[in-house]
């Protein structure tokens, strides 16, 4: 298997190219008549690594043979990349997300400032920390789509947008870090090495909070000239009410999915269910991004089976590195690897100190805004906002630009 191995990893560092180029591949795409499809698909960040891990299998076939090829497909976890979909579904459907809207814009009403401000402020703040218990990818999912009308819009400028994306995809990675359950790359650890809710706010929770208090203010401190008034954001508004009831069976189904993430055949089957029930009751729904989420799952699939070739060298330099600089390899890593597979790969190494535990998580959590793979959420954030950029795309280099700032501050906080 080690040339396998090494393939591997070359594919893997060709993946990251190509997720670096995806810009690019797009423009390429503009400029061409007859292979314009081509390279627009190719331009899609979201179909990335399930391409290469198509390229990946193929070889595989070749050379080690067709069924091992299948049995390694196989032998990989795809419970996040089916959390993921499922979970962007329902948190985007229209009774949640209305639900949702209101209790932000409400809030956002009784503040002492402007209140388009007030909102994307608390889209920035409040809204990732919901991340604690509805998830990451859910939290991603409404911030995503309520900032869209505010913020990643025609005259923003496209800077301060990489900005607000860069804030967004950093407060989203640490602002789960109050539970125990709701960060993939904590999830990872916590059952292994007994971190609890109560451990997590105590050494992780309230750093994060002053971390993404700074980060949401920053950024939209530098927005307030171009947001507008208040209504800007009203754009989506529902043209009939939904029930409370309606909003409340989504809301059941949304815990349901969130409390039974490890188990796929049962929320698989919840989801069904949610199928069923929004069909029943169209009146009160709006297009599902079914196929956002399944772009989003199909990206998550493929890191999953590239990425499960990477431990070979990965976990000899995440065990080989003391617990200050452990946090910054970490945090690096993270960049060029999914957070949650990086801690898994630390959960594994025997008698690692309980310093170097926290070093390791914290890293993984402090970088998980660097890139659109460093953590399982940031896909999801590409699909529903890449349209208010220009050219419909999102710069790779563009986007690690934004988050060094808003990186920088939670490290900060995570070292204290």
């Amino acid at each position: 298997m080690n040339d396998i191995n090494v393939i591997a990893a070359i594919i893997f560092a060709l993946a990251l190219i190509h997720t670096f180029a995806a810009k690019t591949i797009e423009r390429m795409g503009d400029r061409s008549e007859r292979h314009a499809g081509l390279f627009h698909l190719l331009g899609e960040i979201e179909v990335v690594f399930g391409l290469w891990a198509m390229v990946l299998l193929i070889i595989m076939a070749f050379t080690l043979g067709g069924q091992s090829a299948i049995e390694y497909a196989e032998s990989r976890h795809y419970t996040e990349p089916l959390f993921v979909f499922v979970i962007m579904v329902i948190a985007a459907s229209r009774p949640v997300l209305d639900l949702v809207r209101s209790l932000v814009f409400g809030l956002a009403a009784i503040l002492p400032i402007n209140t388009t401000l007030a909102k994307v402020w608390l889209c920035l703040a409040l809204v990732p920390m919901f991340g604690s218990l509805i998830t990451e990818p859910a939290a991603m999912t409404l911030a995503a789509l309520l900032l869209a009308p505010m913020v990643f819009r025609q005259g923003i400028p496209e800077w301060l947008k990489y900005g607000a994306l860069g804030v967004l995809f950093v407060n989203i990675s640490i602002g789960g870090t109050l539970t125990s359950f709701a960060a993939p790359p904590v999830l990872m650890v916590a059952a292994k090495w007994n971190w609890d809710n109560a451990f997590m706010v105590a050494n992780f929770g309230w750093k994060a909070m002053i971390a993404v208090l700074i980060n949401a203010t920053a950024i939209s401190w530098m927005l307030r000239k171009h947001l507008g008034d208040s209504t800007q954001s009203s754009a989506g508004a529902a043209v009939v009410a939904v029930p409370l009831t309606v909003s409340f069976i989504h809301l059941i189904f949304l815990a349901g999915v969130v409390v039974f993430a490890h188990h796929p055949v049962i929320f698989m089957g919840l989801f069904l269910f949610f199928l069923g029930y929004t069909a029943a009751y169209s009146q009160y729904q709006s297009p599902l991004i079914l196929k956002e989420g399944l772009l989003v799952g199909f990206f998550l699939a493929g890191l999953v089976v590239l990425g499960g070739m990477q431990q070979w060298w990965l976990q000899p330099i995440v065990s080989s590195l003391e617990p200050t600089t452990l946090f910054f390899g970490a945090l690096a890593l993270t960049a060029i690897t999914d957070n949650a597979a990086l801690t898994y790969l630390g959960s594994l190494i025997e008698g690692i100190s309980d310093a170097a535990k926290y070093m390791l998580v914290a890293g993984a959590v402090a970088g998980g805004g660097l890139t659109v793979i460093a953590n399982a959420p940031n896909p999801a954030g590409v699909a529903l906002l890449r349209e208010g950029f220009n050219d419909g795309t999102i710069g790779i280099g563009g986007l690690l630009a934004a988050a060094i700032l808003p990186t920088a501050v939670a490290a900060v906080f995570f070292l204290i």
